[in-house]
């Protein structure tokens, strides 16, 4: 360049070269960031790998790995693979997972509110229903108390309600509550207490203990999840008998576990997806389960399995015991009563607006489907 270069023109050449190294810069920034890799996660979930509970784990994970474009990639083990299913809310806290996919009620031995996401009736509510009271009634916010009031480094977001859960797998049909007084059963969080009250001796196995040890005796009944569970599970090789309906675990949902520290290193973009994602995946594992329940539950009675209705008296019964077990755990923790003042108050609402407003379907099944069959003249 010549020194005689007018003075403007060399002013223009000297903006014109700092805004092109400038742009340089931000151009090459997200390769700078690509450089570094994508963000690795090393999961596990509290279910065998041949239960469908465990392929909603891998539903998950794909979700939010293919929405994040392959920046974060989440690994999802089966239980056992690095600590046992009932192990996995100190192995996530510690960071000797990043994450999981569990169930808030496998908590329960660290803290008997965490059932209330699990066990009991939901106040009437369902588990879609219970997630709105998580969502916009308040629970999220007193989840985060209760995993504080532990110690617990974790960020958990319920997702994907679960249908009504069966009584379970007996021996012979229940045809009273006296009926299970003396059983050795199996079941999980306050229904414990539920049962226990019913008289039964109970149990906590995580799934893959359950059908072995009512196969060895130990257990007399059990109860587990679902039809394309307790199918895959080997629940018909034990019993020929489930009971379906139970206010046990009437309103239940899985839990996503993050490692808070891991959680909250992640770049805003990419908690935001994962936010999106789980919502995204929890609807997704309602339509399949539907599907899938369905199909199980006709393939159980191929394999010459009964299923009786829980009479209403054992119902009744169960929600008596339920009352008195919340309420004594209610006066000995605080945030215990909290949560169920927070629940009634919001299913008092819900529930009502539920029961005026949703016709009952049972009319049309009859219908369509009952002893005089119109789809069969459509």
């Amino acid at each position: 360049m010549s020194s005689r270069e007018p003075t403007g023109r060399r002013a223009t050449r000297r903006r014109f070269l700092g805004v092109a190294a400038t742009a340089a810069t931000v151009v090459a920034a997200p390769t700078v960031v690509k450089a570094q890799g994508p963000v690795s996660m090393r999961w596990q979930s509290t279910w065998p790998a041949k239960d469908i509970f465990h392929e909603f784990a891998l539903d998950y994970a794909k979700k939010v790995n293919d929405m994040t474009g392959g920046d974060l990639k989440i690994e999802v083990l089966p239980a056992g693979a690095v600590v046992p299913a009932f192990g996995l809310l100190d192995a996530v806290s510690k960071g000797t997972l990043d994450g999981g996919h569990g169930v808030m009620v496998y908590h329960y031995g660290k803290q008997t509110a965490l059932a209330l996401w699990g066990s009991g009736p939901g106040f009437a509510m369902d588990a879609n229903m219970l997630m709105a009271w998580h969502k916009y009634g308040g629970g999220k916010e007193l989840l985060e108390k209760l995993y504080a009031s532990i110690g617990a480094n974790v960020v958990s977001m319920p997702y994907g309600p679960m249908p009504t859960q069966p009584l379970g797998w007996f021996k012979k049909p229940i045809a009273k509550a006296d009926d299970l007084n003396g059983l050795k059963f199996r079941t999980v969080g306050i229904s414990i207490d539920v049962l226990t009250g019913l008289g039964a001796a109970v149990n906590a196995l995580p799934a893959g203990e359950i059908v072995s040890s009512m196969d060895r005796g130990l257990l007399d009944a059990a109860e587990f999840n679902n039809a394309a569970s307790d199918l895959a599970l080997g629940f018909s090789d034990v019993s020929k008998v489930c009971m379906l309906q139970s206010y046990h675990q009437n309103a239940e949902s899985f839990e996503i576990l993050f490692n808070k520290t891991k959680y909250d290193a992640l770049p805003e973009r990419l908690r935001a997806i994962i936010a999106n994602a789980t919502e995204a995946a929890s609807q997704d594992m309602q339509w399949k389960a539907i599907d899938r329940y369905s199909k199980a539950y006709q393939e159980l009675q191929g394999k010459g399995v009964k299923f009786y209705k829980t009479p209403d008296a054992v119902l009744k019964k169960q929600l008596d015991v339920y009352d008195e077990v919340v309420k004594k755990k209610a006066a000995d923790n605080p945030l215990f009563k909290e949560i169920i003042a927070s629940q009634i108050a919001f299913a008092e609402r819900t529930a009502r607006w539920e029961q005026d407003t949703i016709v009952n379907r049972r009319m049309a099944f009859d219908h369509y489907f009952g002893q005089n069959a119109a789809a069969k003249k459509i």
